[in-house]
């Protein structure tokens, strides 16, 4: 596992001074609970603080970023970055679901690809790399795998209601998907999502959910139409 380790570090580019912290971050309460571990050794103590080091991150790009946006806007369009389709994402670029420490049942059951599971463990990566290296190495952090990713990230929550909003303008527009999961091994299931205007195909999508590939398809459609 170690050489593992090592394999993660360089995918996210930070190099940890106490290892035991990023082996912490990635054992979920199933692990310890099944290897009779004490409670605080799992990642939920470390999610508890990346959550609160995540906010603050995104909060201080947000406040520089948009220095004539009032409070609840600021506050909105951090919504749109911190929440859990957006943290599976983030974890998904670093195949961080490969790296988990699991319980037997939650492997079984494809613990792996369950986005509450993934995005907890981003939350408790960037707590074990703010206690490792402190705010600066967390928000570099930050800004590679989230900030960087910033106008996808938004989509991803507010892709569908743009395209909605935009079909609806017309009384004689239809807004339709046909989504269907595409062949494959179960734990690595993917959906394949086309998104109709009248009938008209305007744009495909795929996700490892439903609601991703229609989401993938929503924004494909929102750029080919121009609305963002």
């Amino acid at each position: 596992m170690e050489k593992e380790l090592d394999k993660l570090q360089n995918i996210i580019g930070y190099q940890f001074h106490n290892t035991s912290l990023l082996r912490q971050s990635l054992i979920h309460p199933s692990y310890s609970g099944e290897m009779k571990m004490q409670r605080f050794e799992s990642n939920q103590r470390l999610e508890f603080l990346g959550d609160a080091v995540l906010e603050l991150a995104v909060s201080e790009y947000l406040y520089k970023a948009h220095p004539l946006i009032e409070e609840g806007e600021l506050t909105r369009k951090r919504s749109s970055l911190v929440f859990e389709t957006a943290l599976e994402t983030c974890a998904r670029s670093i195949d961080l679901g490969d790296y988990l420490y699991l319980g037997h049942g939650e492997e079984l059951s494809l613990g792996r690809e369950k986005p509450s599971i993934l995005s907890d463990a981003f939350e408790a990566l960037i707590g074990a790399i703010y206690l490792d290296g402190g705010y600066d190495a967390a928000e570099r952090f930050i800004d590679s795998f989230v900030i960087g990713k910033i106008e996808e990230l938004a989509l991803l929550r507010d892709g569908k209601s743009l395209i909605q909003a935009y079909v609806q303008q017309s009384n004689d527009q239809v807004l339709s998907y046909r989504t269907e999961a595409i062949a494959g091994p179960e734990h690595k299931r993917r959906f394949h999502a086309e998104l109709y205007i009248n009938e008209s195909l305007v744009a495909e999508g795929e996700g490892h959910s439903k609601k991703n590939a229609e989401q993938d398809a929503a924004v494909k459609a929102c750029r080919r139409l121009h609305i963002i």
